[in-house]
């Protein structure tokens, strides 16, 4: 069963920027993109666990601050000529009032 966890407003978070939460014990990646949709990703590259928030944004994925792998925010897929995956929350903005869910 799916829950959906508050985890911020879109007013917060700049376009191209990151939050970080932290929920039980795992840690999450909120990033803002260019368009203005929101992208939730595991904060840990599978390379060496780099803090993906902390990385650049381009496009659609982020680049791992440590060594420069390029991780799609919308698949969770690392891009070639690396691999791996991290893990992807599916995410919702109330219209409303801004609100970011994600869930878990």
């Amino acid at each position: 069963m799916l829950t959906k966890i508050q985890v911020a407003r879109l007013d917060e978070i700049d376009r191209l920027g990151a939050r970080t939460v932290t929920i039980g014990d795992k840690e999450v990646a909120i990033f803002r993109l260019s368009d203005g949709t929101v992208r939730a990703i595991e904060n840990r590259c599978p390379h060496k666990a780099g803090r993906l928030s902390e990385g650049m944004v381009c496009g659609a994925a982020v680049h791992c601050p440590l060594h420069d792998w390029k991780i799609d925010l919308t698949s969770g897929q690392v891009r070639e000529p690396d691999h791996g995956q991290v893990t992807v929350y599916e995410t919702e903005i109330d219209e409303k009032d801004g609100a970011i869910y994600i869930s878990l």
